[in-house]
């Protein structure tokens, strides 16, 4: 049995504690291109008037700032983004052009919409309404010409949601104005995640405004009496998220939703330092809480991008 020299230990050890050091120092460097990705500490976030928040890195679906994301609550014309889906899967003439009926007026909440019965448009610019212009008799056309009608529609949506995953969310109307139709923020990630797939709701989602031709009947006063005449005008339509006419965003998909029930809400899949995230803000303070807190996140995940090149080119010095 040969037994090594005390030159030959020597060698080993040595050999060991170089291995060693270098393995510290890829873990250190290893550790701070993860830090862009972990979850921060809490002093680091930002403050944000959401009840309900989910901040998720695209890249790999883990969350970079989370509040209450299991809170099921309604979300109001977020709705919209599963009406979207469900109309596109069925593949249907985007072309064929539809009616505004009696049909579609809001009963529940008496909502307005610049959209008169018997407008006639097509199913293709009724979507750009519904998502743009978050027009509810638009989506409720939308669902009441899908094949076997509205209650089909509304199955289809919650067979949606289950293939999905979506284990906590449900809906009963296409619009959002029922405050039935509820989910949580982990839910409408998933929904933004498959929304973000569709090529014409990336479109339509991030278009800044929209303008159509409409044809409908008005009713007027001539004297005494009163008749319905067929009117044709131009309506400008602008996009209730605000941020997709700022060219300092880059986004991909974008839907806003408010009733009472739900307050004001705000899903988007924006590109911020670089990296694609997926943003819930769900019962946000305030007409503008909404816009204020995407615009908090956006400044945090910059600030957080250029901290963590400083750490990875301190780390690269401390190396050398």
């Amino acid at each position: 049995m040969n037994i090594p020299s005390r030159y030959t230990l020597l060698l080993a050890a040595f050999a060991i504690i170089v291995a060693t050091d270098a393995d510290a120092a890829h873990s250190r460097h290893h550790a701070a291109q993860l830090a862009e990705y972990s979850m921060p500490d809490s002093a680091e976030l930002p403050h944000l008037s959401a009840l309900s928040v989910l901040v998720l890195n695209q890249d790999d679906d883990l969350p970079l700032y989370q509040k209450n994301t299991d809170m099921e609550t309604p979300i109001a014309s977020i709705s919209k983004l599963m009406t979207a889906m469900v109309v596109l899967d069925s593949h249907p003439d985007m072309d064929e052009v539809l009616e505004i009926t009696q049909a579609d007026v809001d009963t529940l909440r008496h909502s307005s919409s610049r959209l008169a019965v018997g407008t006639r448009l097509s199913r293709g610019e009724l979507l750009h309404l519904a998502l743009i212009a978050s027009e509810n008799r638009a989506a409720s056309a939308l669902a009441r010409n899908y094949p076997g009608g509205m209650e089909k529609f509304i199955a289809a949506m919650n067979r949606k949601t289950r293939s999905l995953g979506m284990l906590h969310t449900r809906f009963e109307d296409p619009t959002g104005l029922s405050s039935n139709n509820q989910s949580t923020a982990t839910d409408l990630a998933k929904m933004v995640q498959a929304a973000i797939r569709y090529p014409t709701i990336h479109e339509i989602t991030t278009t800044g405004s929209y303008e159509i031709t409409s044809t409908g009947m008005v009713k007027v006063r001539h004297k005494h009496k009163q008749s319905w005449r067929s009117v044709t005008r131009k309506v400008a339509f602008r996009n209730t998220n605000e941020l997709v006419r700022d060219d300092n965003w880059d986004i991909g998909l974008s839907k806003t939703g408010f009733i009472n029930e739900a307050g004001h809400c705000l899903v988007m899949q924006a590109t911020i330092a670089q990296k694609p995230v997926i943003i819930v803000l769900l019962d946000a303070y305030g007409k503008y809480g909404r816009i204020s807190d995407a615009k908090r996140i956006k400044e945090w995940l910059e600030q957080r991008s250029v901290n963590n090149k400083v750490a990875l080119r301190q780390d690269r010095i401390s190396r050398n």
